[in-house]
């Protein structure tokens, strides 16, 4: 197993591409804290192999930077969390851009600034950061506020990498495309015509199918 020994962080891991990815992680070897401000959604992990089920809201920095310094070396951290808002400039409000930014880039910051110095003083780790193919790859229609941070996450990931580089710590983004997810469920159901709107988003992928979170771990 590629990871035996390495230390993993997931943040949104409640589901989806988090859970995805936690199980992921720990199928190969390493030890994962899998967190999730849905302690509900946590419950899944009991009896499983390697995970470790923490709560945590990504929205508190205080309780990011205690749950971290709690924790031994950490080697891997995946920021996960991160929602999406639909509509145009126009439509967009400024208390949906004000929570987009704080989810999907101030919340990656903050976990970042508390896992560095962990991995600054053991010479190495990874950082992976969750973006999109929605404005860090090409702009996507009623997707505003979400491409606006997620072009965001692009420049967070690059600064970080030539910063942090030279103390062995790499920092990338994943641009994945539309996953089939409860979130995205959730998004298809909030349509008028919900068949119409999964066969919408389906007709926009070049695969002709939604990619599966699995793919994405």
């Amino acid at each position: 197993m590629r990871l035996n020994g390495k230390r993993a962080l997931v943040t949104a891991a409640g589901q989806g591409i988090g859970r995805a990815s936690a199980l992921a992680l720990a199928e190969e070897g390493a030890q994962v804290w899998a967190t999730d401000i849905n302690v509900s959604l946590l419950d899944s992990y009991q009896g499983v192999a390697n995970i470790t089920a923490l709560p945590l809201d990504v929205l508190d920095k205080a309780a990011i930077h205690k749950l971290v310094s709690s924790l031994p070396t950490i080697d891997v951290l995946f920021n996960c969390a991160g929602f999406v808002h639909g509509g145009n400039a126009l439509q967009a409000l400024d208390t949906e851009l004000e929570f987009a930014f704080n989810l999907n880039v101030r919340a990656q910051f903050w976990m970042i600034q508390a896992v560095l110095p962990k991995m600054q003083a053991q010479k190495g780790g990874s950082i992976i950061n969750m973006a999109s193919v929605c404005s860090s790859i090409k702009g996507l229609p009623n997707r505003f506020v979400y491409g606006t941070t997620k072009a965001a996450v692009i420049g967070l990931t690059k600064s970080v990498a030539a910063d942090f580089v030279a103390d062995g710590v790499r920092c990338n983004a994943i641009c994945p495309g539309t996953v089939d997810t409860p979130s995205l469920q959730d998004r298809i159901n909030a349509n008028a015509d919900p068949v119409e709107a999964r066969k919408n988003f389906i007709a926009r992928q070049p695969l002709g199918r939604l990619a599966q979170a699995h793919e994405i771990a």
